[in-house]
């Protein structure tokens, strides 16, 4: 069964950070692309960052600088280090994991990440 699990989510003050994690089992990680992206409330959910199979990284524009997408394929665990937060990155966070050349995708079900003073 595949299972993806997000954690890290929470109540962080503006300009602070939080380092979401994405734990997978199931899959062979090694074999998937990994993303993040979030949904905040009444909007679309979008592409955060991505991560491919052999380490190419993508950044939406609002994360460039910002946020650092990494994997760690012994621990089949992919990771978002999130600093300087603003109030509109304040969404639900996923986790996607993508099977290389296939269109095959699994979802987490989502860590809240809430940017308020």
């Amino acid at each position: 069964q595949v299972q993806l699990v997000e954690s890290g989510g929470g109540l962080v003050q503006p300009g602070g950070s939080l380092r979401l994690s994405c734990a997978t089992s199931g899959i062979t990680f090694t074999s998937y692309n990994m993303g993040w992206y979030r949904q905040a409330p009444g909007k679309q959910r979008e592409l955060v960052a991505y991560i491919s199979t052999s380490g190419s990284i993508n950044y939406a524009d609002s994360a460039k600088g910002r946020f650092t997408i990494s994997r760690d394929n012994a621990k089949n665990t992919v990771y978002l280090q999130m600093n300087s937060l603003k109030p509109e990155d304040t969404a639900v966070y996923y986790c996607k994991a993508s099977l290389f050349g296939y269109t095959i995708d699994y979802w987490g079900k989502g860590t809240l990440v809430t940017v308020s003073s």
